[in-house]
């Protein structure tokens, strides 16, 4: 059974910091490009960061670039979003994504809300 298992969403003050981390099993995971996605309400869903299999590329939204890293660690099946500098447009549903050539597996989401 394919398992994406997104959390360390939270309510977080303006200029704070949230680290999601996203627990894959089921599958092959150092095959698979990993992506972050996010969806705000009435907005629809877009690609935040992503990771190819082995770490050695990554590529931002470019209005997170400079504040969010993602990385990996494939010996712990893992995918992590570090957000710095957060922003109240930052608010939203954050979705972990594993793709492998026309397979795309998702997780359930986790809440991150900026808010004072």
């Amino acid at each position: 059974q394919v398992l994406l298992v997104e959390s360390g969403g939270d309510l977080v003050q303006p200029g704070g910091s949230l680290k999601l981390s996203c627990a894959a099993s089921g599958f092959t995971f150092s095959y698979y490009a990993m992506r972050w996605y996010r969806q705000a309400p009435g907005k629809e869903r877009e690609l935040v960061a992503d990771i190819t299999s082995n770490g050695g590329s990554k590529n931002y939204l470019d209005s997170v670039k400079g504040r969010f890293t993602i990385s990996r660690d494939n010996a712990k099946n893992t995918v992590y979003l570090r957000m710095n500098s957060l922003k109240p447009e930052d608010t939203a549903v954050y979705y972990c994504n594993a793709h492998y050539w026309a397979v795309d597996y998702w997780g359930q989401g986790t809440q991150v809300t900026v808010s004072s």
